[in-house]
């Protein structure tokens, strides 16, 4: 199993915490009671969220969307994650940060695993969350569409 991916997650009250919004890990293991790390298989998609804050008040809010490398495939360096990941969405700021969550929600709501859906719709809501524009939402006719077309590809 040297081919997966590991995301370490911590949690440090009120200071840090790193976890999985989504996703199905092939492993845990835990360190200790405010550290695991979490192993993907290669091309699993997950949602990784990240929270800092300091004296002042929260410093960093990001989550990214990935799929998990894959050998002999091109992927993208991302702190806590090794090797990396292809990245279909990463976007920082909370209000942001909880606009997609908010989405990931309501795919949960048509009773779909959000690693099943298209990777194309996690790059619209990048994209679209980006330039502060609104994104459509998924429905279940683009689910199926997807699913045909994965179906074909593969």
């Amino acid at each position: 199993m040297n081919d997966v991916t590991t995301v370490e997650l911590l949690w440090l009250d009120k200071r840090i915490e790193n976890r999985i919004r989504f996703g199905h890990p092939v492993s845990e293991r835990i360190l200790d009671r405010g550290r695991r790390v979490l192993s993907f298989a290669p091309g699993s998609i997950f949602a990784f969220v990240r929270w800092t804050s300091n004296d002042f008040g929260t410093v960093l809010s990001r989550v990214d969307i990935l799929r998990a490398a894959t050998p002999g495939q091109r992927y993208s360096t991302i702190p806590w994650i090794s090797p990396g990941g292809d990245i279909l969405l990463r976007l920082s700021g909370w209000p942001k940060v909880e606009r997609v969550l908010q989405l990931i929600d309501a795919v949960e709501a048509l009773n779909i695993d959000p690693v099943d859906v298209a990777p194309d719709y996690w790059h619209h809501i990048h994209n679209r969350l980006s330039v502060n524009e609104t994104p459509r939402p998924y429905t279940r006719s683009r689910h199926g569409a997807w699913l045909r077309r994965r179906r074909i590809a593969s």
